[in-house]
């Protein structure tokens, strides 16, 4: 099992690099240039590949190894990497943009080869939360390297050797994964070339909606689809705003990047950590109607803090803590989440449990581009205090939807099943 959390932890952490790239740094680095909200919101469309990856999962479902598929994406990612070392922001803005483009999709890539990879290797109610711990824990703490630890530094390094420094990364990655022995397990290879040998579905491939007919037929598939397009979008709205607002009000951008890129995210760490303990003691419908309620609490906690705009001590750390918990609860909602998604998932024929699996985080990714995109235009036109007020709006909402699932919905079979014993 170690072995496996070790594989899993290593590639969701490289994984979450370029995340942390764009959505720590550049918006830092965008705003200090005096950029408006509504353009940085607008840089959320280099997400893009994340939404479109559904479309070629089946590809990498039934086309070479996820050995293969896993090597060839982290070494483009460390070309990349190379690439990026050699352009300078100021006067490259547009070649910057391509590269993380071109990051985005290779990672989006990866990140269906590696889920295929998890679905067939994690057994069991333990082995899914703590592989899905694994999974959340690795890829914020690869947000933080980039988004905190790279952005502290790269005044001193420079934006060259800081890019030279990933590439070196990621080619350290690609041969671990090349000889990575966890991808023998007799389940992964079984499962891989079987799905090889399918003759009568390689026309699945050339015609998608057969799949996509397939993934909507698994149970439960309908409630996941609305909770995953839903569950973060208060959430979002605010994770994505309340550091810009402490940006033009109350501190610096090294404060910034420190606060919200290291220590915040060390608390959504955290939090993600601590959802993989608790599935091992308590359901998830249990787990995830309390959580909820709580991010809704502390979301009215935030959107108080708006209403003072004169710099001060007390207000710098009121607005820690206000982001500590945000980032601590949101990273135990996102375990408890992907863990629901996994499950879902392997209701579903092994040829396509890696598709379905990327269909719903595709979808996950869809909810959350979308609505921060557009979090900057409702600022930049409504002001702080009534864009906050929306965001509460929708995150009452989404607890409310969950809240009733527990009961009467799908987290209700999840809660009658997984008691513990």
């Amino acid at each position: 099992m170690n072995d496996k959390l070790v594989f899993l932890g290593l590639l969701y952490f490289v994984q979450g690099i370029p995340y942390g790239l764009q959505s720590s740094l550049l918006p830092v680095y965008l705003r200090g240039a005096g950029h408006s909200l509504t353009r940085i919101g607008f840089t959320k469309i280099l997400y893009f590949p994340w939404v479109l990856k559904v479309l070629w999962a089946p590809l990498v479902d039934r086309l070479g190894t996820k050995r293969r598929w896993l090597v060839w994406t982290v070494s483009g990612l460390a070309l990349t990497c190379l690439l990026s070392a050699a352009l300078a922001p100021e006067a490259h803005i547009w070649g910057v943009a391509g590269t993380l483009l071109a990051m985005n999709t290779l990672a989006s890539v990866q990140d269906i080869a590696v889920d295929g990879a998890a679905v067939g290797l994690l057994k069991g109610r333990g082995e899914l939360g703590l592989g899905n711990t694994a999974q959340v824990v690795g890829y914020k703490a690869g947000s933080v390297f980039a988004g905190g630890g790279l952005l502290a530094v790269i005044d001193v390094a420079g934006w060259g050797w800081m890019f030279m420094l990933l590439t070196f990364v990621y080619a350290g990655v690609a041969l671990f994964v090349w000889g990575a022995p966890v991808l023998d397990d007799e389940g992964v290879r079984g499962q891989l070339a079987d799905g090889s040998r399918r003759g009568g579905q390689g026309a699945e491939i050339i015609r998608p909606w057969k799949v996509w007919r397939k993934l909507l037929a698994v149970p439960g598939t309908p409630w996941t689809v609305l909770y995953v397009l839903t569950y973060k979008l208060g959430e979002q709205g605010a994770v994505t705003m309340f550091p810009l607002f402490l940006l033009d009000h109350h501190m610096t951008a090294r404060e910034l990047s420190f606060w919200n890129g290291v220590v915040a995210m060390g608390f959504s760490i955290c939090g993600s950590s601590l959802g993989g303990l608790l599935l091992s003691q308590f359901s998830i419908g249990a787990l995830m109607r309390r959580v909820f309620v709580l991010r809704t609490i502390s979301m009215v906690f935030q959107s108080s803090l708006l209403t003072v705009l004169e710099p001060s001590p007390i207000m710098k750390g009121m607005g820690v803590l206000s982001m500590s918990i945000q980032h601590f609860l949101g990273g135990l909602i996102t375990t408890l989440t992907f863990t629901t998604m996994m499950h879902c998932t392997q209701r579903a024929e092994e040829s396509i449990q890696a598709t379905h699996y990327s269909f719903l985080a595709t979808l996950e990714v869809l909810g959350k581009l979308m609505f921060s995109a557009f979090a900057g235009v409702l600022v930049d036109w409504f002001g702080f205090q009534v864009a906050f007020l929306f965001f509460l709006t929708l995150s009452a909402g989404t607890a409310l939807h969950v809240w009733t699932a527990t009961f009467t919905g799908a987290l209700r079979e999840h809660q009658i099943k997984e008691q513990p014993k």
